[in-house]
């Protein structure tokens, strides 16, 4: 599980897991577009993901095409998320956001 924290905790890792939520099956190449990374970049932390198990990859002929794992999220929210009380988080949550004016 550690090694999906420290996965996590990396902002441009998310927003591959974010892009990857949002279309499964995407190219290294695709995964670039758009991003303030190069290349080499987005393949190491793609790397990262990958030994997390938090990304799993395909070959069709030439591409390798990488799609999110969502296990490893779920078990977390599983252990560390379940322990407390979902509704305690929830009224928390929205006191926070109307103190900081987010309604």
């Amino acid at each position: 599980m550690g090694a999906v924290f420290r996965a996590l905790a990396d902002e441009s890792r998310r927003a591959l897991l974010d892009r990857l939520f949002e279309r499964k099956g995407q190219t290294l190449g695709e995964l670039c577009d758009g991003l303030q990374m190069s290349r080499q970049a987005v393949s190491k932390h793609l790397a990262i993901l990958e030994a997390a198990n938090l990304v799993s990859t395909r070959k069709e002929g030439r591409k390798k095409l990488h799609f999110l794992n969502p296990v490893p999220i779920h078990e977390i929210a599983g252990r560390w998320v379940a322990k407390f009380e979902r509704a305690h988080l929830d009224a928390l949550s929205d006191l926070k956001a109307r103190l900081e004016g987010e309604e």
